[in-house]
């Protein structure tokens, strides 16, 4: 991939170097002088945790004047997408315009680099003269870039745009966190929309906990509004309302389980209002009308090059997304696409595709439940009783679905069942949707490089570059082949996963071993010899997935060597972050073969120290679980 800048070698009658740079210099400020009349300024708003249940998008129960008047005078996006369920992993696609699938950057709070060259989209709108300021979270799961043309330039400017050089455009993100998850469960909370009028999804049971978390979100959007339509007047008052374009945007899905960290529709469909004045018509797409809606897909990797559009540059091309406005926009795509990686302390793997009607889903791990237990979560009155009613008997198979695992395929028509609720994976008469959208996301994996892989390997391979480097190296059409094969659950894949056991590409050794473990007893009893072997594998990402398999489903001997492996690969300061997490949530599904290791777990490093900050808790968290499950908690 070429870096942004080319470099070339330096001579002895070559004058110094800040001459030969004074004429860039000097050009690069004149630039900057012009855009503030030639450019627009652009103003993001952003909330935490919400779709679009807002009145400007037809939901009656929404107290949203606000929005609702932003929308009046501006073109709502019907199918935006968030591309992943969840606040970091959804940041990271933004501020690098690619897909984290491609850069290591999925799951959540992981931290890792972009490619050398490549920067966050802030520091590609300085370049041409912007002045960038993020008034609230971060959260990327990248390290910030440094930009070569502003050496000790932070990503973002210290102060907001009203204290900014006038004769500069700007760029502002106001973020408003009162939407956000924790604050669905906050007590005592005074409630304003009255629970018995919320809708209560089919996918929810209908309990006073769901009535009043639902109710309480919508309180919580009202209060938004209000932050939303302040940010509004202060912009008004500015003087600067003419000369500004507008984006309100959700970061992804309700706080609600089963929405926030899912890719179905309910946890990446968001709303997305943009208001361009009459000023900058000219950067308005065709279907632009006030107060009018348009039917163009659109997802969060399209924002950072249709902010760079907007600004009169062509975005660079090693972005995926695609701009959706101003002088460089693109044709209305088919398809956006969604992901979903680590959930905190659980690890998950599932890919979205979704156009104007239907939503289709891959499952790469459908050995395990939707809703696995993940410590922040739990804390949501909601899931908690939902968990309840599971364990008792009491829910009916739709609202149970949550707590099985998965299908190998999902597929929903969206315009008749917007709940999500009736699988078409398996109707013949949707079997031609089924292969296009299926077809559509492998042609998307292939294209963009998609990591289907452990996250110890990605960074343990990565260890002296990148992420996305170290994939240019790897076999990757046969790991995405074989994680395919491994978790469709055909019967006729058999051979091929004898045959993956052997790979000298350890991660398709990896999916391999996990195939048949997937596949049941049955399949692991048949192929024990081998998954035995590949106990004993040098990459301790295939010891576990092989030790997973055999300790579910092997005899009582594989069994005790499986707990073995699993043990010796839980300590955090000798194993690792990544290994220790994987190998403490398969010993957590294991139960009472683990009751007489119990002292041994106990005993277990929680903490390995070398590991990014963000990451370290979640194997403590792991371990709580465990002192609750085998009784040795408090």
């Amino acid at each position: 991939m070429n870096s942004a800048h080319s470099s070339c070698p330096a001579h002895a009658s070559s004058p110094p170097a800040l001459f030969r740079l004074l004429p860039v210099l000097f050009l690069f400020s004149m630039a900057a002088g012009l855009l503030a009349a030639e450019h627009p300024n652009i103003l993001w708003l952003t909330s935490e945790d919400n779709g679009p249940h807002l009145g400007c998008y037809g939901d009656d129960y929404a107290t949203t004047p606000n929005l609702d008047k932003l929308a009046s005078k501006s073109l709502v996006y019907k199918t935006c997408w968030s591309t992943a369920p969840v606040c970091a992993a959804a940041r990271t696609t933004i501020i690098a315009g690619m897909y984290p699938t491609s850069l290591g950057a999925q799951h959540m709070r992981s931290t890792t680099h972009l490619p050398e060259g490549l920067l966050m989209y802030p520091q590609y709108l300085r370049r041409l003269g912007y002045h960038v300021h993020n008034k609230g979270k971060e959260d990327y799961n990248l390290h910030k870039p440094k930009d070569p043309t502003f050496p000790g330039t932070p990503v973002w400017d210290k102060n907001d745009y009203s204290k900014r050089d006038k004769d500069k455009p700007f760029f502002q993100i106001f973020n408003y966190t009162i939407s956000h998850e924790s604050k669905l469960r906050t007590r005592p909370h005074k409630q304003v929309h009255d629970p018995a009028g919320v809708r209560i999804p089919k996918h929810h049971p209908d309990t006073p906990e769901f009535r009043q978390d639902w109710a309480q979100y919508y309180d919580r959007l009202t209060e938004m509004d209000a932050m939303v339509g302040a940010a509004l007047d202060k912009l008004e008052k500015s003087g600067e309302a003419d000369n500004t374009i507008i984006f309100y945007y959700g970061d992804h899905g309700s706080g609600m389980p089963r929405h926030k960290r899912w890719p179905f529709n309910s946890g990446l469909h968001v709303p997305l209002i943009v208001h361009i004045p009459e000023k900058w018509k000219h950067l308005r797409p065709e279907d632009y009308t006030p107060g009018g809606t348009t039917e163009r897909v659109v997802g969060f990797v399209d924002l950072a090059p249709t902010l760079i559009s907007l600004a009169g540059s062509e975005p660079p091309k090693h972005m995926h997304g695609k701009a959706f406005l101003g002088p460089h926009a693109t044709p209305d795509p088919e398809y956006i696409f969604g992901f979903r990686g680590r959930m905190d302390e659980r690890i998950e793997l599932v890919r979205s595709v979704r156009d104007k009607q239907f939503i289709y889903m891959r499952h790469f791990m459908p050995h395990r439940p939707y809703g696995q237990h993940v410590q922040y979560m739990f804390q949501t009155p909601s899931t908690a009783k939902w968990y309840a009613l599971h364990e008792a008997g009491k829910l009916t198979p739709e609202t149970d679905r949550f707590w099985q695992t998965k299908p190998a395929e999902e597929l929903y028509d969206l315009h008749a069942d917007p709940d999500e609720v009736i699988n078409l994976a398996g109707n013949p008469a949707h079997a031609e949707t089924l292969k296009k959208m299926r077809e559509a996301l492998i042609d998307w994996q292939t294209e963009t490089g998609d990591l289907l892989m452990a996250e110890h390997d990605l960074h343990a391979r990565a260890a002296d570059s990148t992420p996305w480097d170290m994939a240019q190296k790897l076999p990757l059409d046969e790991i995405q082949n074989m994680a395919r094969l491994a978790s469709g659950m055909r019967s006729d894949a058999t051979p091929t996963l004898v045959e993956g056991l052997s790979h000298t590409e350890p991660v398709v050794r990896y999916w391999a071993a996990l195939g048949f473990h997937m596949r049941g007893q049955l399949a692991v009893r048949e192929h024990a010899e081998l998954l035995r072997k590949a106990l004993d594998d040098e990459w301790p990402t295939v010891r576990l997935a092989a030790a997973e398999g055999l300790a579910h489903h092997g005899e009582e001997a594989d069994r005790d060597a499986a707990v073995r492996v699993l043990l010796d690969s839980a300590d955090a300061p000798e194993d690792g972050n990544y290994v220790t997490m994987l190998a403490l949530m398969i010993i957590d599904d294991l139960d009472d073969l683990m009751k007489p290791h119990v002292e041994e777990i106990r005993g277990l490093g929680k903490e390995d120290e070398t590991a990014p900050s963000r990451t370290r808790k979640y194997n403590q968290r792991l371990h709580d679980k465990l002192a609750v499950d085998l009784g040795y908690g408090k």
